[in-house]
């Protein structure tokens, strides 16, 4: 009798993104001659060989459950995490593929872009019609259309389609701002959320300096109106995760640990462009440590997701029960 194929939880596709995220800093380095690029290259080979993986993991339960992506489409806690499986290759057509195929690299970004933006509207309707809790609301909500809006804005600045690059700022900021007050306020006012889903609070701190980056990209390399705007709220999002640390500090491993990963690289990347401009008394020592301090916390949560998986306890061993009850997440 063969093996059933075990669930593969739709945040999985995060390992990949926070790899992705890594990889971006480090290509940033190299620009900044700070690191060879080759380190950027490797990065972004595992983690297309992790999204890969996944990917692969994932449609083989979907052959066993015909029903699993339907179900996955519409849950209200694990959707969100769906929109990963696009937006890491499209990270990665930017950051592994462009710089030595530009080409290649621009078609692939394109046809990830697509799916990212249809992805995103399909959620949008999904999330406009069918039925929706304001407890079940975390802020992975962000990743289909802030996430995705934001990422496209910057690959299109880097692959040289600035016009895109403008109107994938638009959809990313536009929603940032109304899904942003959407999940500030259920986490203000909602109860707590459910252990496995506490990490998803390290995304707060990612629409701001992946929006600073995609300006960046787009206008040059140098501090102006909107950069600041972003740093502000970004500096308020970062001083609030510093209240959050005794929650984080008692947090077991979960493979949604890896939502730090690309939140994170996205702040590091972001500071990295600020000290290359303001150039502080010993900014080139910061940089060094910025780089190591995000690589340090990607390659410890990466550690610690094969630890699990040799040991057999990174999969979910029973079925999810009903969203109301518990999150369908790992």
């Amino acid at each position: 009798m063969p093996v059933p194929a075990r669930r593969i939880p739709p945040n999985f596709f995060g390992f990949a993104f926070g790899l992705a995220g890594l990889a971006e800093v480090w290509l940033l380095a190299a620009h900044q001659h700070r690191a060879p690029a080759v380190i950027s290259a490797v990065l972004a080979g595992i983690a297309a060989l992790v999204w890969l993986a996944v990917t692969v993991a994932y449609f083989r339960y979907l052959t066993a459950d015909r029903l699993a992506l339907w179900k996955d489409l519409r849950d209200p806690i694990v959707a969100p995490f769906l929109s990963l499986a696009v937006i890491a290759p499209m990270i990665l057509a930017v950051v592994g593929v462009y710089p030595h195929a530009a080409s290649a690299g621009r078609v692939l970004f394109n046809i990830f872009l697509v799916l990212t933006v249809l992805l995103a509207g399909w959620f949008t309707g999904q999330w406009i019609i069918g039925p929706l809790e304001m407890n079940q609301i975390h802020p992975g909500y962000f990743l289909p259309t802030v996430a995705g809006g934001l990422i496209a804005s910057d690959g299109a600045a880097i692959v040289g389609e600035h016009r895109l690059a403008e109107v994938m700022l638009g959809f990313g900021i536009i929603s940032w701002l109304v899904i942003g007050s959407i999940v500030l306020g259920r986490l203000f006012l909602g109860p707590m959320l459910p252990t496995p889903l506490l990490p998803t609070l390290a995304i707060e701190v990612a629409p701001a300096a992946v929006a600073s980056l995609a300006w960046f990209d787009a206008n040059g390399d140098r501090i102006d109106g909107p950069i600041a705007l972003f740093a502000g709220y970004g500096i308020l999002m970062i001083l609030a995760q510093l209240r959050l640390l005794p929650v984080f500090v008692r947090l077991p491993f979960m493979p949604s640990t890896w939502a730090f990963t690309f939140s994170w690289a996205a702040v590091a990347a972001a500071a990295l462009h600020w000290l290359a401009d303001t150039r502080p008394a010993g900014y080139q020592a910061w940089q060094y440590i910025v780089i190591a301090a995000i690589t340090l916390l990607v390659a410890a949560v990466a550690v610690r997701t094969v630890v699990a998986l040799v040991r057999g306890t990174l999969l979910p061993t029973t079925p999810p029960r009903e969203h109301t009850q518990q999150p369908a997440v790992a």
